[in-house]
Parts: structure tokens; sequence; C-alpha cells
């Protein structure tokens, strides 16, 4: 019964890190209709933000990670924000000129962060409560699950009430059903465009730094390798739509481990 239970809760944890590392990419394609192959880029650079920040915050003991976590999420926000507004932007009509750049930035960012950190995966300092367990039901589950599957649900909760409930999320979803209607209204669409890159890239930033958590280490490939999967989720889940991605994450977390 103990094992069923590390497994069941283990595919669970596993299920919310692919949500949030999908979520940015369903989002950016549901709502922009862009197939942001660079997104392991913003991942990853989220990620190796909040490595440096918890090496360089590590004074602050507690308030260290969550700062960390913060900063990361801002980095991987404003590299989005950059990549929609110089190379995406004057692409919107050209969707293999989209992939091609995407692509291209991707490969670069894994070369960038190779040339500056070095090719081999670098030691994340989890905080000591993330490394304990926690019983439930005679099974030992690891603590850092709990903190994914935490995060997961409250960033699921957070981009349906923005996009449902916000004027944001009224102007963003109404941009993209006719573009020429909102800016005859007088609203600048592209800003609004560039606020939905950087909510993916904070979305995925998040996921960079809650998965080196979960695999106690930060690396170059470290997106492409969960790229592969955020890819798999948003297809099952169908692509933009927020709901069917936390499912699918969710399917494919407890298939993968049970498997």
């Amino acid at each position: 019964m103990s094992t069923l239970v590390l497994i069941l809760v283990t595919g669970v944890g596993l299920g919310a890190l692919y949500f949030l590392v999908a979520s940015g990419l369903s989002l950016i394609y549901g709502l922009m209709h862009v197939l942001n192959f660079a997104h392991g880029a913003f991942l990853t650079a989220g990620a190796y933000a909040a490595w440096v920040a918890m090496g360089r915050l590590s004074g602050l003991g507690g308030w260290a990670f969550p700062l960390s976590i913060v900063i990361g999420m801002v980095v991987g926000a404003i590299i989005g924000a950059a990549v929609e507004f110089c190379l995406i932007r004057p692409l919107y009509q050209r969707h293999i000129e989209q992939v091609l750049v995407t692509v291209g930035l991707g490969l670069m960012a894994v070369a960038l962060f190779t040339g500056i950190w070095g090719a081999d995966p670098q030691p994340f300092a989890r905080p000591e409560w993330t490394r304990q367990t926690t019983d439930l039901f005679g099974a030992a589950i690891p603590n850092d699950r709990f903190l994914l599957i935490v995060a997961a649900g409250l960033l699921l909760a957070g981009l349906l009430a923005l996009l449902k409930y916000t004027r944001i999320g009224l102007v963003i979803r109404a941009g993209v059903e006719n573009r020429t209607m909102v800016q005859a209204l007088g609203i600048d669409v592209r800003r609004t465009f560039t606020l939905v890159f950087a909510l993916g890239g904070a979305a995925a930033a998040l996921g960079g730094v809650l998965g080196s958590v979960y695999l106690g280490s930060v690396s170059p490939g470290q997106g492409t390798a969960l790229l592969i999967f955020a890819f798999i989720v948003v297809v099952i889940g169908g692509f933009g739509s927020i709901g069917g991605t936390a499912i699918a994450a969710l399917l494919v977390g407890l298939v993968q481990q049970m498997a």
C-alpha cells in the first residue's frame, strides 16, 4: 500500500512539474498562435538566475529560496517580453519564420549557458525542508513533491482567473479573436501580446526553478529535456487549453511513474 501511495503522489508531483513547464507554452500558442521552441531557454534562464541568486542571498536564511524564485520568474518574464518585442512581433503572419527563429534561439541559448557555466550540472542549493519527507499512509513522500503540486495548483488557478475575470484577460481574448476591432477601440494590442509572452516566460522560469529543486541540479540542457515533455502534454491536452494541459500533465506524470 505504501509503495502505491509513493508512486501515485510522485506521479502527481511529476505531472505538476510538467504542467509548470507546459502552461506557458500552451498559453503562448493558445492566445498568440506562436509555436515557441525557445520556451526551454526561458525555463533554463530562470533556473540559472535562481541558482545564482541562491548563492548570493544565502545570508538571508529562509528568505533566500522564495526570493530566488521571484528573481527567476522576473528574469523569465523579461526574456519572454524581449523575445516577443524584438523577434516575434515582426513575424506574426509568418509561421515558418517563427519556428526557425525560436529553434535557433533555443540552440543559441544552450550554447550560451554552456559557455558561461559549463556543460556539467551544477548542484542546486535546495532548502533543507525540501530534502525531508512527510509520512502519508505509511509512505515517506519527499516534500519537494508537495511543493510542485501546490505551485502547479496556484499557477492553474491564477491563469484561469486572469483570463476569465480580469480586464487584461478580456483584452487578450478579444485581441486574439479580432485584433482590428480591439485596436479600433483604442487599445494597444501589441503591449497585451508582449504581456502574454512575459507571462509565459515567468511560468516557464517557475517550472525551471522548481524543476531544479526536483532534480537537485541545474544544467544547460535542462530546458530542452523538459520541453519534450511539455510538447507531449500540450498536444494531448489541446493547444491553448490551460485546463486540458493540466489534465494531460497529470495523466502523463502518473503513467510515467506507474510504468
